[in-house]
This record gives C-alpha cells, structure tokens and sequence, in this order.
C-alpha cells in the first residue's frame, strides 16, 4: 500500500548551507549481513512514515521518518523547512523522491515522461544532497502497482538508470525503491534488472512479520527495510455480509504494531535495518481510522503507545486509554431505517484519566481507491447520536438504505484516545 501521491518539483529554499552531509553505508559484515552507519556509527531505523507530531516522534524513542516526494519538504514546522526541523530533533529522514506510476496515466514506452522525471530525480538529489537530515534516497514507492506482481520490466530498468542518476550526483547516501509486498516476480526481476539498487523496502501489513524469511528464499542477498507495516489491511479482514471489511479495534491494532516491529528485528537481524511504522498522523483510507496513529483531532492512540514500548521498552508516561469491547445488537446486522439501537463501550484509562465519548454514524466509504491513494470523506450523520456522551448510547439508523458505520471516540485528558466501529446495513 502506498500513500497520498506526490509529484511536484520543489522551489522553495532550504536553510542548510552552514551544516554539513552526514556519509551514510551500508557494511556487509558477512554473507546476508548488513549494518546501516552513519557518520561512521551503526545506526538501526525506528522510524514512522509521515511528517507530523515529530517532536512526539523524538520523544517516544523514534528517531527518522521517512516521505513519498519532495511535495513532503514544501511543509514548514514551527517556522522551519521539514528537513531543518527534523535536524534540529536529531530525526533522519529517507527522503522520497515519487517515481510515477502507470495507474495514474505514466506512460514508461513515452520518452518525454522518462526526460522529464529523470530531470526531476537529479535536480532533487542535487537539491537536498547535503542536508545532514538526510538518511537514503526512497526512489519510488510501489510504482510497480500494488496489485502487480512485478513482472513490467521495463518499470524495473528504468528504476536502474534513475538510481544511476542518484548515484552520479550523490556518494554518501544508499538508494531504497519501496515495493507493495514481495509476491510474484517483484524479487527476481529486481535481482535482475536493478543491480543498483541498494535497500529494498517493502510495505507489508498481515505479512510483515514473515518478509525477511521470503526475501532469504527468493535469495535476495542485499539488506531491506520494511517501509510500512500496521494493522491487518482492509483487503486482509474479515467482511461484512454485504462486503464491507471489518475494522480491528484500536486496541487490536496497538499489540500488531508492536509485535510485528518486534519479530522483524529479531528474526531479520543483520538483514533488516529497521522498521517505518505507518501512518504517524491522521488519514482516510477505507475510514479515518484504520491506518492513522493520531485522529484527526490530534490525540495519539495505542499504536502511538506500542511503538514507544518496542524502541525504548517504555512506555509513554501517560498511557492512551484502552479499548476491551463495543458491542451492538446492531453489530453486523441489517436493520430498519430509522430504528433505534443500543451500543456499548467498554474502555479503561491506565492512569485513571476521565474519560469523554462521542459516537457517530457515517457512511461506508463511496471512495475506496487502491493503493493508498486520497480519497474523499464519506457523510456523517452527528444527528443521528445527538446527546449520546457516555459508554452506553442508544443510536438511531439513517432513513436512506446503504452501508454506515457507528464510531466511537474515547479521549482522555492527556491527548490519548480509543476508538472502534463496526459496520451495519440499513434496509
């Protein structure tokens, strides 16, 4: 699964010129045996995909992120350039440079389109090739497409002369191509047809925990990443009897993160350099909760928590509330429109933290796209819990037939928050 789709050249100005680069290797200690370092000290990724909460990154124990495209560096925090300000955290930062794909109308056989985005890869790199924040050029992310199973070639020998271009320009930083999971040929026909790559990263979700065992029997003998991992992907769950995939509660979520961040170190030692948990902030996809460590209004969940726990063996010192159960007779069903329903949280606050609810009912996404592509919010219907503030609510359906969800939200008073849904079908 990718993320939101950047492509734009950058043109605004990076106050870096006083800092000098950081030399980033890759040392091959012995067969399928590797170590990152960094200014001559090995260096193990603890890192999240995104660009927001970074101070909250640095203080739970992470210590890089990583970007899809230079779109990403056009953001200022607190009055700096991204890169500048994860500098001054002491974050690093795999600095994506998007490499197009063919769903969104690329065309790879149209010499134009190869011109026009190798300039657009040699004036990044020479852009932002010693910024001392940057980690490793991310050339590309899933760009083979995520349900491909890696057997376009020619996207393969072109991802070649890109990392050709990289390399000319830039010595000191290794070059990663993200992919969509190691199924099909993806493995054997980057072996073939892209020896310069140098870090293979993979987006891997109910099979992350089991990639570097993969990748060792495909006999990749370079070092990988894995680049996002979370919950079970909406494409990987249990359904709905009218198909809609069922969302794992928060709390679900929190213990994946951790134990597939775990196991990957553990069982990929010296062939993985770490872990980009993902999504470090807010994001609609399938719904608005599925994949963001944050809601919308800014609260960390769970997963925030875990992720703390798996770098330091701590965790926060405020723990986000956690969520035992929501229960329904609504749950899964069909029901009448207009009909009214009981609903139940079961939440508990580590700390002892008041505890503030809201419910809602909002639609079945309209929207859904491949990929990790922007998708549009669906409808929410706030009238339909009105009043409805504590853990045992009583909901009314919509009038209009179709596929809605019920979500509720758990804040404490320290940014923590819980939440699920479930779906349920009017008719």
């Amino acid at each position: 699964m990718s993320t939101l789709r950047y492509s734009a050249l950058l043109c605004c100005t990076v106050i870096f010129a006083t800092v000098k680069a950081e030399k980033v290797e890759i040392a091959k200690i012995q067969d399928r045996v590797f170590q990152l370092i960094v200014n001559g000290k090995p260096f193990e990724a603890k890192g999240v995909g995104g660009t927001n909460n970074l101070d909250i990154l640095k203080d739970l124990g992470g210590n890089c992120i990583r970007t899809w495209g230079v779109d990403d560096l056009e953001k200022e925090i607190n009055g700096r350039p991204l890169l500048d300000y994860a500098h001054s955290l002491g974050l690093k930062v795999a600095l994506g440079i998007w490499i197009e794909h063919e769903r969104h109308g690329f065309d790879y056989k149209n010499p134009q389109n190869i011109k026009t985005q190798r300039e657009h890869v040699r004036e990044t790199v020479r852009k932002y090739r010693n910024h001392p924040a940057l980690l490793a050029w991310g050339l590309g992310n899933e760009m083979e497409g995520p349900a491909s199973d890696g057997s376009n070639v020619y996207i393969w020998e072109e991802l070649n002369e890109l990392a050709k271009i990289v390399k000319e320009e830039d010595t000191d930083h290794p070059v990663m191509t993200v992919i969509a999971g190691i199924g099909g040929k993806k493995v054997e026909n980057i072996k073939a047809y892209y020896p310069e790559i140098d870090i293979l990263g993979v987006n891997a979700y109910g099979g992350a925990s089991s990639v570097s065992a993969g990748l060792r029997a495909a006999g990749w003998n370079k070092p990988y990443m894995l680049t996002e991992f979370g919950p079970l992907g909406h494409w990987e769950v249990a359904k709905a009897p009218w198909g809609a995939p069922i969302e794992p509660h928060n709390q679900n979520k929190a213990a994946d993160y951790y134990v597939t961040h775990q196991r990957t170190i553990k069982e990929a030692e010296g062939i993985c350099l770490g872990t980009f948990a993902f999504y470090w902030d807010f994001k609609q996809e399938m719904t608005e909760t599925w994949y963001g460590m944050f809601l919308k209004t800014g609260e960390r969940l769970g997963s925030v928590d875990a992720m703390s726990y798996a770098w330091t063996g701590s965790f926060p010192k405020n723990r986000a509330p956690k969520m035992r159960a929501l229960e329904s007779p609504a749950y899964l069903n069909y029901v009448k429109p207009g009909s009214r329903h009981l609903a139940t949280v079961k939440v508990i606050d580590p700390d002892g933290d008041p505890l503030e609810y809201r419910w809602i009912v909002i639609a079945e996404t309209s929207d859904s796209k491949i990929g990790g592509d922007p998708e549009k919010a669906p409808t929410e219907y706030p009238e339909l819990t009105k009043d409805c503030s504590g853990p045992e609510i009583t909901f009314t359906a919509p009038n209009q037939s179709g596929p809605y969800r019920l979500f509720v939200f758990v804040k404490d008073t320290a940014n923590g928050a819980a939440t699920a849904n479930f779906p349920f079908y009017v008719r």
